[in-house]
């Protein structure tokens, strides 16, 4: 029986390029899981498996790995970086118990790393810093740390304190013994002890006290013996600690360089002292069928009955893998589990631990494991399996939608029947991923969160599935909004032998609230129509959204009042209001001042000092809003709102204007309304398109 105190599922997250994959292969060479560890910039490393992973030097997928460290099993997952690939990031918290955030010595608390940060707050997983890259040029250890206080509103508590810096980064003090730790010449993975650096002492005497301090903030009384003199024991403030890092009032701060091998095993030790094992964390919720949280929870307990949750699908060589996190219960070869969203029971075929891309069969696994089980049928990202006899549905998982769309068109008839097998499969193992056909063209249109997003499915479908596809431009997702209310009212007549329809409708449409969708509300009284026909109106209405006015882009944001309306007792029905609906909906639409919105994205820009003036001017010419500029001491940071249309090929431009060493990430911010002159062209391509479709 394994004891789940014993047990630590973390992840490891950072912006793209501070080292979290080469963390991760430093902490399988030091538990002994592989032997020689692999660089991500010869393409090598272990967690990294995909061509397009090593080919890019970026993480795409987040890998799930496990190993022993003091007798504590460590199942971690590496999660990717970049922006367009969050939901990765975002599907990883949501089945982790604590992290490990890293960020670059020099770079700081980049972009990206904000973002991931702001996710992990919002999924409660308690993390410990590690400040990685000291032994770069302008590395900075203490201007980090202020970073974390000021740029993610954090505490860090710092632990470790480092000896040398840049190229005479040789070690670490940890605090709480007082001792130093010296490693070797990079590559090695031993270190020795020695005493603290005379020239250091009074600094670490100082970052010692405060260590303290905050840390027995958590036991008022041991707190008060402190002040009162009394050292505390090592277990009285390693409790604290792990007490504080539990509720996120601090977060342990560690340093070193992974590439050279220093500082990774003091970071290994924290996962095991001060973060929670999956007995400790809030438990997951239980909803109803229509998403409403129940009071129940599914407690992390081997005994109670099965609750997991299908976090990820990955196709590999041998079919679809589907990795669970298991929270309550057992899972065993050959048992019959139910997907409480299909209703259907599936039979769990093959359990495997994932080692990046080998695997080790199992022949059960349960509550606080990571498993992955071998053909599954309908079972999709977020879905929850369980115990047939004793159903539950888990939380599931909210996907941001896609502001960006591709067409891609198969070069023959052979490529169309493998397009539509590897898309299928695709959208599978990523919810921000979509598809759609173009009825009137019958071209395939993708949608993903960025450009570097579909620039990487496209490659997949050519290596991976062997489909080569024409690509079209990349097209924006705009909207439609309405900007004046309108009273109006619409009768819909048809008689034509036999029973008519009949159905006569007022009403109110006016703009929504920003993101609010769609909203319809009924305010008639008097029973002048009938509550069964409401539905049929709010469908007929909402039926046409998707195709708004102006261009032929979905409407949003608009709120629709019934006011009051006729029926007839002979000839009404729930179809001749619907048909009412739509007609109120092509009549009142125009008439409500539409207009196109454009999503705007939030773009966060480093720059070399000597760049700034020509970055900001480039901004502005791609009608960006500067927000802020923040100098840090290697670069500046530039926040600006830009409309996405304008950001396409930025990096190309970006990389010139700073002769490379400019970087950038954007997310998805809001919609705002487009100038006339956008809008114009906007709509006068939608109609050519049109018509190109209809000749």
């Amino acid at each position: 029986m394994t004891d789940l105190s014993k047990y630590r599922n973390i992840g490891i997250f950072a912006h793209v390029d501070a080292g979290k994959t080469t963390t991760t292969e430093r902490i399988l060479a030091l538990t002994g899981k592989i032997h020689q560890t692999g660089e991500v910039h010869d393409g090598a490393a272990t967690t990294d498996f995909m061509d397009q992973e090593r080919e890019r030097g970026i993480t795409i997928q987040s890998a799930a790995t496990s190993c022993m460290w003091n007798d504590h099993r460590l199942n971690i997952i590496d999660t990717p970086g970049h922006v367009d690939f969050t939901v990765e990031v975002y599907r990883s918290l949501k089945v982790l118990d604590g992290g490990v955030g890293v960020f670059c010595g020099s770079g700081g608390v980049e972009p990206q790393s904000e973002t991931n940060w702001r996710y992990a707050n919002d999924s409660e997983v308690s993390r410990i810093i590690f400040v990685n890259k000291l032994d770069r040029i302008g590395a900075d250890f203490y201007r980090v740390v202020d970073q974390v206080e000021n740029v993610l509103g954090a505490h860090p508590l710092v632990m470790v304190l480092p000896i040398g810096i840049e190229d005479e980064f040789v070690g670490v003090v940890d605090l709480l013994t007082r001792k130093a730790w010296y490693w070797e010449d990079s590559g090695s993975l031993n270190y020795v002890i020695k005493d603290v650096p005379a020239d250091m002492a009074d600094k670490v005497e100082e970052y010692r006290e405060k260590l303290i301090e905050t840390a027995l903030e958590q036991d008022d009384e041991a707190l008060e013996s402190y002040l009162e003199g009394e050292e505390p024991s090592m277990e009285k403030i390693k409790e604290c600690i792990r007490k504080g890092t539990g509720t996120m009032d601090f977060f342990p701060t560690y340093c070193g360089s992974a590439f050279k091998d220093k500082g990774v095993q003091l970071v290994l030790d924290a996962v095991v002292d001060y973060l929670p094992d999956p007995t400790e964390v809030h438990p997951q919720p239980e909803v109803d069928l229509e998403g409403n949280e129940t009071g129940k929870f599914a407690i992390v307990d081997p005994d109670k009955p099965l609750r997991a949750l299908a976090f990820k699908i990955m196709e590999d060589r041998f079919g679809a893998l589907t990795f669970i996190r298991i929270y309550s219960g057992r899972m065993e070869k050959g048992m019959q589990v139910l997907n409480t969203f299909t209703g259907k029971t599936e039979r769990i075929g093959r359990i495997v631990e994932m080692h990046a891309d080998e695997r080790i069969e199992l022949e059960h696994a349960q509550a606080g494991d990571i498993v992955a089980v071998l053909g599954m049928k309908n079972v999709q990202t977020g879905h929850t399996l369980c115990d047939p006899k004793n159903p539950a549905t888990l939380e599931p998982m909210v996907f941001p939608d896609p502001v960006i769309s591709m067409a891609v068109s198969p070069k023959d008839k052979a490529a169309s029947e493998k397009l539509s097998v590897a898309i299928g499969k695709m959208i599978k193992e990523d919810p921000s991923f979509q598809v759609e056909t173009d009825e009137d063209s019958g071209e395939t249109i993708l949608k993903g969160m960025g450009e570097l997003h579909l620039d990487i499915k496209i490659d997949i479908l050519k290596r991976t599935y062997g489909v080569d596809v024409q690509v079209g431009a990349p097209q924006v997702a705009y909207r439609e909004a309405i900007t004046q209310p309108i009273e109006d009212s619409y009768t819909h007549k048809k008689q034509s032998g036999g029973a008519g329809q009949f159905g006569k409708i007022d009403y109110r449409i006016e703009p929504g609230e920003l993101g609010s969708g769609y909203v319809f509300e009924s305010v008639v009284v008097g029973g002048n129509v009938p509550k069964e026909y409401f539905p049929a109106i709010e469908h007929g209405f909402k039926s046409l959204m998707s195709e708004g006015v102006l261009a032929g882009y979905p409407c949003t944001d608009l709120k629709f009042t019934l006011m009051d309306g006729a029926y007839h007792a002979v000839d009404s029905s729930s179809m001749a209001f619907e048909a009412a609906a739509k007609g109120a909906y092509r009549q009142s639409m125009p008439k409500a001042a539409p207009q196109l919105m454009e999503p705007i994205m939030a773009v966060d820009v480093f720059t070399p000092d000597d760049h700034v003036g020509d970055v900001i001017g480039d901004l502005n010419r791609r009608r960006g809003m500067i927000k802020s500029q923040e100098p840090s001491t290697t670069a500046v940071r530039i926040k600006a709102d830009v409309p996405l249309s304008e950001m396409f090929g930025y990096i190309g431009t970006l990389r010139t204007m700073t002769s490379g060493r400019g970087q950038f990430s954007m997310e998805f911010s809001h919609y705002n309304s487009c100038p006339a002159n956008v809008a114009e062209a906007v709509i006068a391509a939608a109609k050519a398109r049109k018509e190109a479709k209809n000749k």
